[in-house]
């Protein structure tokens, strides 16, 4: 007889046991798919990513590439016999490489220097005549006509100068370029204007790449350009930088096999004069620019894109990006579109009537598209109690099987926390959705962590989270509320904490607390709260206007909107939105708004957590606020990260991610829990 083994609590070290499924694509006859796992060797504390492959029918997967290497951007050739993908495994930077879904060694096609920043994408069928053979669109960086050296004084002209997560922008900005896969030789390079292009994509004919620019040299402006370039260089702006914000973009599918081209494009994005906040919508537009795009989803109340935060090292598609896939007869769109705490995929209709679907709509289970050809509708699943794993069912969402269970062994060993959906009301009598999570043993009331969501326009939902399973699992609740400016309730609700970012929320927060509270769950007295970024934000305001919390963490903060304004990569064009206004004219709003201004009356021990790589809400946002709480006698301590950018606690080095961790733990536990 088999002896039950005994579940048991989660704890830090658990998070580098776990597999994180990354993007996947249906291969171009349906019958496999090819997916990525991230994974970290304990030993030395690395992330490296493999490529697998699954049976679409009979749900058996099998490792396609091997090694400790970090490989993304799989895609499949128009025919199936290839798989284009990124790997890092020669010269620690990235190349194209290419490798047969039968198996066999990977070989190289691109050997550049400076490396490939992002791709490939295949050329469609039927350009071999027209351009000598299949070709591979990809970005990299210009490689300078001499190396810059680090030791040097250098000039700076470029208005943003540098961006989170990816540095100085003038060395790295990414140019498009074509590559013959028959016949490889030097790259051809497509772009050169210092701007950052990206998300290649062929027109129908392969005559032109549509892509998006963005990071002027120029402005402050992020909003994107949709250009299309050719195949000897020669670039058009279909959508100026003047229109607004465009998340992605793809040819219709029009024309294929022609020289005709798509017949029109099709974008998601928010156009200028709405409020910062507001949805995406999906427009088309002709393939010139020559007419104003046309929305197709104007009455739908959501936005597409996921906007759920998530604590694991996910890709871009993984989390629920704006991918725009086209029905066979280039009629529809299937993609995502974030519900208030979830993630549900929809059909839109590009002719006629206007019409937004729903596909799969579970509020309970975020389902994240990543793939369809028109038979299967393939995506990832993540639940409370899932990280995320590989779905498929038919085109209308029925007849759905598993594919991938990449952590069965790792999570039937724990006992798990499962959260209880709450709603209340707040001064405005707008209903605020959020979950309480309970530990999986003991008895209420417990040690309650408040969690504040970063943004500020995103939201919480029904996703796995590490951090609220290590913090069940060290026997405390977790409340975790989408409050005012969070997205997936509609635009009215998102916008209404323009020029106020601090007080609508923190009574919406605290009337979370005093709910869970009544409800018996939350110990009053034994409070603490958690933020990154725009939660940073909040945490940093609590701490200044109540003293009912016996710890807080502020992660990556602002703390002072005058200086931010000035230091972080996005500040002027991001702050002006959010302020209601630009700072020479709202001065004394920057100021009442900044949680700096309040730091004087705290009396919560604060631990402030900074990335010293961070240029979204840089360092001296955390050091100004610690040094007010040093001189004014409250307890604080300060948690550096070296080289660690704004997320470097979610997707940065495995170090970073454990030390920060254990130190939320730690500081909880002293304070919250009056551990010794």
């Amino acid at each position: 007889m088999t002896e039950k083994t005994e579940k048991r609590a989660i704890q830090p070290d658990v998070l580098f046991k776990l597999k994180i499924l990354q993007d996947a694509l249906l291969s171009p006859d349906g019958k496999r798919a090819v997916y990525g796992v991230s994974w970290t060797e304990t030993d030395t504390m690395e992330d490296f990513t493999n490529l697998w492959l699954v049976d679409i029918e009979s749900g058996v997967s099998r490792q396609l590439t091997y090694g400790k290497w970090r490989e993304s951007g799989a895609a499949w050739s128009p025919d199936g016999k290839q798989i284009a993908f990124l790997s890092n495994r020669m010269d620690s930077k990235a190349q194209i490489f290419l490798i047969s879904p039968d198996g066999g060694e990977a070989t190289q096609l691109t050997t550049l220097e400076q490396g490939v920043g992002s791709g490939p994408v295949w050329s469609p069928d039927g350009i071999a005549t027209q351009a000598g053979g299949a070709h591979i669109a990809f970005t990299a960086s210009p490689l300078p006509k001499e190396k810059p050296d680090p030791k040097k004084p250098y000039r700076i002209t470029r208005t943003v100068y540098r961006f989170d997560g990816t540095g100085y922008l003038d060395p790295i900005v990414q140019d498009i370029y074509v590559i013959n896969v028959n016949n490889p030789g030097e790259p051809k390079r497509l772009t050169d204007d210092r701007f950052n292009n990206g998300e290649p994509r062929w027109s129908p004919a392969g005559t032109e790449i549509l892509f998006i620019a963005m990071m002027n040299p120029d402005s402050f402006e992020f909003s994107p350009m949709l250009k299309a370039v050719d195949m000897e260089g020669k670039v058009r702006t279909i959508i100026g930088e003047d229109w607004g914000s465009i998340d992605s973009a793809e040819w219709t599918p029009d024309g294929i096999g022609t020289t005709k081209g798509g017949a029109q494009i099709v974008f998601v994005g928010t156009p200028k004069g709405r409020k910062i906040g507001s949805k995406n919508e999906m427009w088309v537009i002709d393939t010139k620019g020559k007419n104003k795009p046309k929305s197709r989803s104007a009455r739908l109340k959501y936005s597409f894109a996921g906007a759920l935060r998530s604590d694991l090292p996910k890709s871009w598609r993984a989390m629920g990006g704006a991918l725009l896939i086209f029905s066979k007869d280039g009629e529809s769109v299937y993609t995502t579109v974030h519900v208030a705490g979830s993630i549900h995929i929809y059909k839109v209709a590009l002719k006629g009537k206007e019409s937004c679907t729903p596909i799969i709509a579970l509020p309970e289970r975020p389902c994240v598209l990543m793939d369809t050809d028109e038979k299967s509708l393939l995506y990832g699943v993540s639940t409370p109690t899932l990280p995320c794993d590989l779905f498929v069912s038919d085109m209308s969402g029925g007849n759905e099987r598993r594919l991938t269970n990449l952590n069965e062994s790792v999570l039937a060993q724990l006992d798990l926390a499962v959260p209880e959906r709450i709603e209340y009301r707040n001064q405005n009598k707008e209903q605020i959705e959020g979950w309480l999570m309970q530990p999986p043993a003991g008895q209420a009331q417990f040690p309650t962590i408040l969690y504040i969501h970063g943004g500020p326009h995103s939201a919480y939902g029904n996703m796995f989270s590490f951090d609220y399973q290590m913090l069940a699992g060290a026997g405390y609740a977790v409340l975790y509320t989408n409050p005012s400016g969070s997205s997936g309730y509609g635009d009215d609700f998102a916008t209404s904490i323009i020029a106020n970012w601090g007080d609508l929320v923190f009574d919406d927060l605290m009337r979370g607390v005093d709910h869970a509270i009544e409800k018996g769950v939350a110990d009053p007295d034994k409070l603490g709260c958690y933020g990154l970024s725009y939660g940073g934000y909040m945490s940093c305001w609590i701490v200044g206007h109540t003293d009912r919390f016996k710890a807080a963490i502020p992660e990556n903060p602002v703390s002072n909107l005058i200086s931010f304004y000035g230091t972080s990569d996005i500040g002027p064009r991001f702050l002006e939105e959010e302020m209601g206004g630009p700072l020479t004219e709202n001065y004394q709003r920057y100021v009442d708004q900044s949680p700096a201004t309040y730091a004087h009356k705290s009396k919560t021990p604060t631990l402030m957590v900074q990335g010293e790589a961070d240029f979204r809400c840089p360092a001296e946002q955390s050091e100004q606020f610690y040094t007010l709480l040093k001189a004014h006698g409250c307890v604080t301590e300060m948690i550096r990260l070296p080289g660690s950018p704004h997320g470097g606690t979610i997707g940065g080095a495995p170090i970073v991610r454990q030390y920060a961790n254990e130190a939320m733990l730690e500081w909880f536990g002293k304070y919250v829990k009056g551990e010794k």
